[in-house]
């Protein structure tokens, strides 16, 4: 099934708007390049409405929010649901801030999100801030593991139906899910939290994914979470000794170039719970 998702992302080569943080703006270029859709990176809140018709799907990253783009975030996300174009939410850091919560808090609140990415204490704020935290729900851990996984499955699904939104919770064990099925995924490496961003292409190679796949946000939200995954181990393999987290940044993108559906389909771990 995720060799068919890729091979759309490959074949249609969905245009996809970015209003993303500028730390990484480029490697999120890259990576929607490299898994073969196109990028524009536009946040003027003067051209986003015109950038967002003009593209198949929008990306949202808070990672480096400032008043300018507030705005441009809310026009192009509901331009985005006018045209019924799949629009994906990483909100990076929510809760360490008043302004990143409260803006996280009015995105979704106005937006219809069709996949919300962000590690398990992010996706928690949300929920929170929210008010859909309760019951056992309020009491899943900061780290998703083994011991703690059904739970935190259960969790992935209830804010999933109260947002409409796919969850995509990444961690050491990724959890992706809507209000009914979720993909448990164990693809992926510990230094990739050595490099600044892969959460940000992520989401960008997200984006991509769901917009070529449409009609499936679900398997094609989880097949972008593998493929990051997979893109890391085999990164990972390439290191030398001289090597360290700059080149490893750049191996994974080339993991995504050079990825094929069938290896993709392959390497994917995953179970369905």
């Amino acid at each position: 099934m995720f060799d068919s998702i890729f091979q759309n992302v490959r074949t249609r080569h969905p245009l996809i708007h970015n209003i993303t943080n500028y730390v990484t703006v480029n490697d999120c270029a890259n990576m929607v390049l490299a898994c073969g859709a196109s990028p524009i990176m536009a946040d003027d809140r003067a051209e986003v409405a015109e950038i967002t018709t003009i593209c198949a799907g929008l990306n949202i990253n808070i990672g480096t929010l400032n008043s300018r783009t507030i705005d441009s975030m809310l026009i192009a996300g509901k331009r985005a649901n006018e045209l019924n174009h799949p629009v994906v939410l990483d909100p990076v850091g929510v809760g360490a801030s008043a302004l990143r919560t409260s803006t996280a808090m009015k995105l979704i609140n106005e937006i219809n999100f069709t996949v919300i990415r962000g590690n398990i204490s992010e996706i928690k704020t949300l929920a929170s801030g929210s008010g859909t935290t309760k019951g056992v729900d309020a009491d899943v851990a900061d780290k998703v593991t083994e011991e703690n996984l059904d739970k935190a499955v259960a969790f992935a699904k209830s804010f999933a139906a109260k947002t409409g939104a796919v969850i995509a919770i990444t961690g050491a064990i990724d959890i992706v899910a809507d209000a009914n099925t979720a993909y448990c995924i164990r693809n992926g490496h510990p230094m990739m939290s050595s490099i600044t961003g892969t959460g940000c292409q992520l989401s960008a190679l997200t984006a991509a994914f769901v917009t070529a796949n449409s009609d499936k946000p679900l398997e094609a939200a989880a097949a972008a979470v593998c493929a990051m995954g997979l893109a890391g181990e085999i990164a990972h393999k390439r290191l030398s000794p001289l090597d360290g987290n700059s080149s490893y940044r750049n191996y994974i993108i080339d993991a995504i170039y050079n990825m094929t559906p069938v290896q993709l389909e392959e390497g994917a771990k995953y179970e369905v719970r």
